[in-house]
């Protein structure tokens, strides 16, 4: 470990790092991504100090802090059973930092930005969050002190989640957060996993050969905005975002019973707000959290913060001008990025070989496997309740004579990152046609906003199969929440 630094560069032939016995104190690396323990943890403190070690944000070659669970997946290794390591480590947490994981709130939805009858944007407001808290507590999603069941944790997995008809508009923005709030440590039992072989028959055939010949092909993208256009926009956004107001305080008084059913609680009043005056308090630096959350330039920054007229508001409540600031300007960012795309064919040496199917390994669990025979793989593996659904449906349907689960090599360049499809299916059409679809399957048709990153990269992906369409039947890109989607487009 003399020479640190040469480990750090890509010339180095070194791929990984062995440490011993080196998560201790003065231990400084950031870049952890396993952590195997080859003994019992005995203590709390030494459980947290390992654990935290591995949690840090992960470094690049500039030094450059990356963010995103892509890179920063931490696995760990433990000498208990997976359920009883994640449950005290939770619990610890839960102990320590007095946060309370998986519970919702009525005041969860508030600040939802949604646009009005003139189409100004404006908060969702409490009345309508209650109602939303109101349908998950009613339909058994969440208890009565707002604590996440596992019906929603699977409703949100399956994309089975549904609001009422008034509330419906807003179903993509209440997921997020109930993603955010319903997660917990996702812990997978190593004795389920299983390596997935190929169908050679099906991956050999003709018919698959026909349907990756219309889909294996590479493209690059150019991009084309109004710089100008960009900052005047995004500096009218955030003037028509929604208020931000003073911090403001509560308190409630409760009365509390003990007895052999164990604690009771019953509020006996709570207090007006009180607003919190913080004329005092160290500003944060603006725009270089701005920056660092929007990638433009502190120039461009400058002017869309000065031209929104909304400054005065920063010093009402700092934290809360900067989320909206950044989460506005990123949103209209990908409108203008995504509708000023292009994309170009590289060429024909350019593409995905249909020899990756064997070459690259793929593994599932065993809860989320089907047996297939019509698809390339023994097995399809389904990421939800939708997926699971359409493979069976492609099994069973005789006018299907191929398909396969798009994997994870498959991908797609965007501006936002890689996308990856999820299907390619090959259709005999009343036997004298033969259609080829590439499907992006969904619980919904009406979730791909374009302000909403997975709507803008499915965008990016219908672009992308223009352009390597050719010939007079190529590959079709749909969006389907069923088969029958399928068959009728």
């Amino acid at each position: 470990m003399k020479e640190k630094e040469k480990l750090l560069l890509f010339e180095t032939k070194l791929k990984f790092i062995f440490s011993h016995s080196a998560l201790r104190e003065g231990w400084d690396n950031p870049n952890i991504f396993q952590i195997c323990a080859l003994r019992e943890i005995g203590t709390e403190r030494e459980r947290r100090q390992t654990i935290g070690r591995g949690l840090r944000l992960c470094v690049d070659q500039d030094g450059k802090r990356l963010r995103g669970f892509d890179v920063n997946t931490l696995t760990v290794v433990a000498t208990e059973s997976y359920e009883q390591f994640a449950d005290s480590l939770q619990k610890e947490i839960e102990f320590e930092g007095g946060i309370r994981f998986g519970i919702v709130d009525k005041h969860h939805f508030a600040s939802i930005p949604v646009a009005d009858p003139s189409g100004r944007i404006v908060a969702l407001g409490l009345e309508r969050s209650e109602a939303i808290w109101s349908h998950l507590h009613q339909t058994g999603l969440v208890d009565g002190h707002g604590k996440v069941k596992d019906s929603l944790r699977r409703a949100l997995k399956e994309g089975t989640l549904a609001l009422p008809e008034a509330l419906a508009a807003h179903l993509p923005q209440v997921t997020d957060v109930l993603r955010k709030l319903a997660g917990k440590l996702e812990i997978k039992n190593a004795d389920e996993r299983k390596p997935i072989k190929t169908r050679q028959a099906v991956l050999h055939s003709e018919e698959f050969k026909a349907l990756w010949d219309r889909e294996k092909h590479k493209t690059t993208y150019r991009v084309q905005f109004d710089n100008e256009a960009l900052v005047k926009t995004c500096a009218r956004a955030i003037k028509n975002a929604p208020a931000i107001t003073r911090t403001r305080l509560f308190w409630r008084k409760a009365d509390l019973a003990i007895g052999k059913a164990g604690v009771e609680t019953k509020e006996t009043a709570v207090s007006a707000p009180i607003v919190i005056e913080e004329s005092d308090i160290e500003l944060p630096d603006l725009l270089t959290d701005l920056q660092d959350k929007t990638q433009l330039t502190r120039r461009s920054l400058v002017r869309i913060l000065t031209e929104s007229e909304r400054l005065d508001d920063f010093k009402n409540n700092p934290q809360q001008f900067i989320d909206i600031a950044a989460e506005t300007i990123n949103r209209t960012k990908r409108l203008a990025i995504v509708d000023g795309i292009k994309y170009l064919r590289i060429g024909n040496e350019h593409y995905y070989a249909q020899e990756l199917f064997d070459q690259e390994e793929l593994t599932g669990y065993l809860r989320n496997m089907i047996p297939s025979e019509r698809s390339v793989y023994e097995y399809v593996v389904h990421d939800s309740g939708t997926e699971r659904a359409f493979a069976e449906a492609l099994e069973k349907n005789e006018a299907v004579k191929v398909y396969a689960k798009l994997p994870g090599w498959f991908t797609i360049p965007t501006p936002l990152g890689p996308y990856n499809p999820d299907w390619a299916v090959l259709v005999d059409k009343d036997g004298t046609e033969r259609l080829y679809f590439v499907v992006e399957t969904k619980s919904s048709l009406f979730t791909d906003d374009l302000r909403d990153p997975e709507g803008a990269k499915i965008k990016c992906g219908a672009e992308h199969f223009k352009a390597i369409a050719a010939g007079d039947n190529p590959a079709r890109f749909i969006k389907a929440t069923n088969l029958d989607d399928v068959l009728t487009a």
